[in-house]
């Protein structure tokens, strides 16, 4: 969600700020006090560092990058995911009641990492000049979320695991379908692995137009859930009777939508979306993506209320 809906959803149970979990118990307790039977929550301290990316509305794909040759991928101080600390999927446990779970997420994806390591253009080129080199940043960053994943998905606190990668953008995949094939979706087939020999779901959030890739995602990888929808490229009601049966879809109530109409009309368009999935499953209600600070508040509670959260 975003800062001020953390601060309203928590104001009646605040948390002590002196608790060096502040943030993430005050993370979890506002998605209880949304209605929600989770939270989701990141697994460990794995990042991968990069250099600075000046933002304001937008960021570039191409600044910050690191790795620029085989001497600076060989250099890359590479982090090592069991070195990191994942105590707080144990230490959170006293703040769910009984049936809640924690729902993990990655930090970053696969090929946003890459991205961020390399840079988006200086990437599309190693692709065609030294495949090799690009083969090899894909593994050292592939097999890292592997083992994240591995470790995170052995906690009992937790419940489900999402793996979140944008891929592309309204139009298209950033990568070609072949591209993403040779070097993202076999990681991902094996992070969708160690988490089912867990017993758990395996969840992808992964922006932008799947067209080309969707059989990929559910025929291939088997993730179970497929979340991040937007009007403009497949709005969820035809996702919703496309895929049903084959993925669940998660939220897909377009950011959009819940920005610029009336509470009445989010609450009817959420209604109308659990009355059609109603017996037939397969279907969450959420927004189409993390809700920022400039969504309407009553407009996001009129979603939830359309599910009968408080």
């Amino acid at each position: 969600m975003n800062g001020p809906l953390y601060d309203r959803l928590t104001a009646a149970n605040p948390v002590d700020p002196t608790d060096p979990l502040a943030g993430w118990r005050k993370h979890v307790r506002a998605f209880l006090a949304a209605g929600y039977d989770y939270s989701t929550v990141m697994g460990s301290d794995l990042a991968f560092p990069a250099g600075k990316r000046p933002s304001e509305k937008t960021v570039s794909l191409n600044e910050g990058a690191v790795i620029t040759d085989r001497a600076t991928f060989q250099s890359y101080p590479w982090p090592n995911p069991d070195g990191c600390d994942s105590s707080l999927l144990d230490l959170l446990d006293d703040e769910l009641p009984k049936g809640a779970k924690l729902v993990v997420w990655g930090p970053g994806g696969i090929l946003e990492n890459v991205i961020r390591l390399v840079g988006y253009e200086r990437l599309c080129l190693l692709l065609a000049d030294d495949p090799v080199l690009a083969r090899d940043i894909f593994d050292a960053v592939g097999s890292r979320f592997i083992r994240y994943y591995e470790i995170c998905a052995q906690f009992d606190t937790v419940g489900a695991l999402i793996s979140n990668d944008d891929w592309g953008f309204k139009t298209q995949p950033m990568l070609s379908p072949a591209d993403l094939r040779r070097y993202v979706f076999p990681w991902h087939k094996r992070i969708v692995e160690v988490i089912h020999a867990a017993g758990k779901p395996a969840i992808l959030h992964s922006c932008g137009n799947f067209d080309q890739i969707i059989d990929d995602v559910i025929d291939d990888m088997r993730y179970d859930g497929k979340h991040s929808f937007e009007d403009t490229i497949l709005p969820v009601e035809q996702a919703y009777e496309r895929w049903a049966g084959r993925i669940a879809v998660l939220g897909g109530i377009d950011m959009d939508f819940i920005c610029r109409s009336s509470p009445r009309d989010v609450r009817r368009r959420s209604s109308e979306m659990l009355a059609r999935s109603a017996g037939r499953g397969g279907y969450a209600l959420g927004t189409g993506n993390s809700v920022p600070e400039y969504v309407p508040q009553e407009n996001y509670f009129a979603m939830l209320s359309a599910a009968g959260a408080p």
